[in-house]
Formats: C-alpha cells, structure tokens, sequence
C-alpha cells in the first residue's frame, strides 16, 4: 500500500443512521456488513496509524489488526458511548502503543537502500523531508495522547474541530484547547531540537 496513495479522503456514510444500521448488523454476525465498515473506515485508520509508525508494510499490518480486533470485540461495542470510528482509534491507538512496548524501532545507517540514494539530486531532499518528519514525530511524543490524537486527526486527515469532538467524545471547546495546547508544545519541542 502506498502512502501517498492512502491519503486520499475515504468514504463515509451520509445519514448517520445507515452507519449504525451497518455496525447492529455486523454485530449480529454479518460479515458483509462489516465490510462495508472497513473499506468506509480502513484509509482513515491506516493514516492515523502510518503517521505514527512512518512505514508502510507496519501501518498496513497494524491497521489489519485493528479491523481483526474490532471484529472480534464488536459486541463489546456500544452505540451510546462513541461514535463507530472512536472506537477504530481507540482500538488503533492502543494496537500502535503494543507495536512500541514489544519493539524498540531503530533503522541503522547500514540497512539504507543504495538503490534510492543513486540520484543525487533527490537525495538532499529526501532526506531533508526524513529529517524534519522524523523530528516532527519526536516532538510530537512529548505531547499527551489526546494532544497527540487531536493533532493527527487534525492536520493528518484533515477533520473539522466538531468531527473530532465527535469521534473523540468531547466537546469542540476541548478539542480546541488540546489543539492549542499541542500546538504550543510542539513549537516548544521543536525549538528545543533547533538549539541543540
């Protein structure tokens, strides 16, 4: 799956209520019902997801995991608690801190591909946009989970303040004061990495 690819808008359901209908239904026991789910919300969570681990095969295999515990837990589901897509980042949130605890992430200078540093041209470049997102993750690890949510639903998939105090459970006042929150520690962060 290409990232790039994967960053085009994915499909949602327009009247609420057909969504609920899809997910009463999966939960007993349809299958196709479910998929529907997972191609309305797989380009979303496998976004969320990639920006957190920045590779795509991993994003990929997380974002399967995700879909394979949410069928598995769908019963525990309840409408009245959050809307559908909360739960997928919740249930994605907590498969990426699993991925973190078990592994410790490190790409040693050794294993570059030879191959994408043969155009010297693009190699600067490359490696400028590496740099700056590898430090713009490193800033953002000094946030709060729910800073770091809000930012990522934010400026990651492009949703609306009201969207993600929807998807959240929260009211937009507090999206918007994570967000103002987590923007301000982010520019701290990052000027700290600039002066060291």
């Amino acid at each position: 799956m290409d990232a790039t690819n994967n960053l085009s808008s994915s499909r949602t359901f327009e009247p609420f209520v057909d969504e609920l209908t899809l997910v009463r239904r999966s939960q007993m026991g349809d299958q196709e019902m479910f998929g529907r789910l997972y191609e309305a919300y797989m380009e979303r969570i496998y976004r969320y997801v990639y920006f957190r681990v920045a590779d795509d095969k991993l994003a990929e295999d997380i974002t399967s995991l995700v879909f394979l515990k949410a069928w598995g837990k769908l019963d525990t589901y309840q409408t009245a608690q959050s809307p559908f897509v909360g739960w997928l980042y919740r249930i994605a949130h907590n498969a990426i801190i699993d991925h973190f605890r078990t592994r410790k992430v490190a790409i040693p200078l050794e294993e570059t591909n030879a191959a994408e540093l043969s155009h010297v041209d693009e190699v600067d470049e490359k490696l400028d946009l590496q740099i700056q997102l590898q430090k713009l993750r490193e800033a953002l690890q000094g946030l709060t989970e729910k800073q770091q949510q809000v930012l990522i639903l934010k400026f990651v998939d492009g949703l609306s303040t009201t969207e993600i105090a929807q998807q959240l459970g929260k009211q937009p006042s507090a999206v918007r004061a994570l967000q103002m929150r987590g923007l301000q520690g982010l520019a701290k962060c990052l000027a700290l990495q600039e002066s060291k």
